[in-house]
């Protein structure tokens, strides 16, 4: 009972003690307020009324009447970049970085901001500088995100691995799937020069970084297709059903050109008819239509266009429909299927396009990389169109 007397007779005290820290407290914040300039307080309230303009020459004189505000500075550098005015977001930060008597950390933030203006300024062998001092610092992360940005556009696919190979790097799925791809692009090049065993090494690479990268399958069936062995080629591409089913599309025409260089007719037609069936394609289905017309005829591909037009009906399977109508077709009905069949193709030819689904940009062909964001494999492996022209 003493104690919880005592408590009573100390909580008047305690009440007394928070008034007066809060009332400490009000008068130091009051004193800061009057310290800073008007201007500055003008330019927030052009901010907060999407006035940019007005607040940057708002801020511009806060700073001429308070040169020591580090932050002021910073938010003038971040609003110039925004703006696309680099020169004066990094005379800003660059200033800053010079300054004498700033913290490590301060000197550190200004250091990547003047790097990140340099980046956005499209000056990359300075931000590469900048942030490869930034590296093992507290902004590590940070820079190391810039340099791979700054590596992949400018294709440094080595430095780029580099990065991504570093001893301390844990790598996510994402990046995995980043780093595979560096890989298959130095493959392709190396490919592309006929420097076959060096492109192996890189293939063999990506798909240890990522088991399932169907970019590295597909390179490896290239790969022994030009060194003359079609069966290694089929070997490597028919690996993509257990990989990506729907990417089979995207091999569909090499398989054929396999197939025929081997000799194997009926087979293709027996895997290509069969993946047709599994995983409907447009893509697989040209393919399918060809060997079906050059192994049993024009009547069979006649007979396999039309089931799969019942079955996944679109404009761009019409179009084949009527292709192998034509061939069937007396010389008098030719001339009319023809003229259906070329106005079908005046309009799917500008809608049969593979579509980012980051940024919505489409393509003609397939790209791994998107040829507008730059994202990676954004590129889904079936034509955009195929289920949307279902007439």
């Amino acid at each position: 009972m003493e104690i919880e007397l005592w408590w009573l007779s100390a909580l008047p005290i305690f009440f007394g003690l928070g008034w007066l820290a809060a009332r400490i407290d009000l008068k130091h914040l009051l004193r800061e307020s009057r310290a800073l300039p008007g201007s500055y307080f003008r330019g927030l309230n052009f901010l907060l009324n999407e006035q940019p303009d007005k607040a940057i020459e708002a801020f511009l004189e806060a700073a001429r009447v308070d040169a020591e505000t580090i932050e002021l500075h910073f938010a003038l550098g971040n609003l110039f970049r925004r703006r696309g005015e680099h020169d004066r977001a990094i005379r800003i930060h660059r200033n800053l970085v010079e300054r004498e008597g700033l913290s490590c950390a301060e000197r550190l933030h200004a250091l990547a901001e003047l790097g990140e203006d340099y980046l956005k300024a499209g000056i990359f062998d300075r931000a590469e500088d900048i942030f490869l001092q930034l590296r093992g610092s507290e902004r590590d992360g940070e820079a190391r995100q810039a340099l791979l940005e700054i590596y992949q556009a400018e294709k440094e696919w080595p430095k780029a691995i580099a990065i991504l190979s570093a001893p301390s790097s844990a790598l996510d799925h994402h990046e995995q799937r980043l780093l595979a791809q560096f890989h298959c692009e130095l493959a392709a090049n190396a490919l592309l020069h006929g420097r076959y065993e060096e492109a192996r090494r890189d293939l063999e690479q990506a798909l240890a970084a990522n088991r399932k990268c169907v970019r590295a399958a597909v390179l490896l069936g290239d790969l022994a297709l030009a060194a003359g062995l079609p069966d290694e080629a089929i070997e490597a591409w028919t690996r993509i059903e257990r990989m990506d089913v729907d990417s089979l599309a995207l091999v569909a025409e090499r398989l054929l050109t396999a197939f025929r260089q081997s000799g194997r007719g009926e087979q293709g037609r027996q895997l290509l008819v069969g993946y047709l069936e599994r995983h409907p394609a447009l893509d697989l289905l040209d393919a399918a239509f060809q060997i079906e017309q050059e192994v049993r005829g024009i009547e069979a591909a006649y007979a396999l266009v039309r089931d799969e037009l019942r079955r996944n009906p679109t404009l761009l399977g019409l179009e084949k429909l009527l292709e192998a109508q034509c061939l069937l077709a007396t010389p008098d009905q030719r001339s009319d299927l023809e003229l259906v069949r070329n106005l079908i193709h005046q309009h799917t030819r500008r809608v049969a396009r593979f579509r980012c689904c980051q940024c919505g940009f489409r393509a003609r062909q397939h790209h791994w990389r998107c040829p507008a964001c730059g994202g990676w494999e954004t590129y889904p492996p079936r034509r955009s169109e195929e289920f949307d022209l279902a007439p």
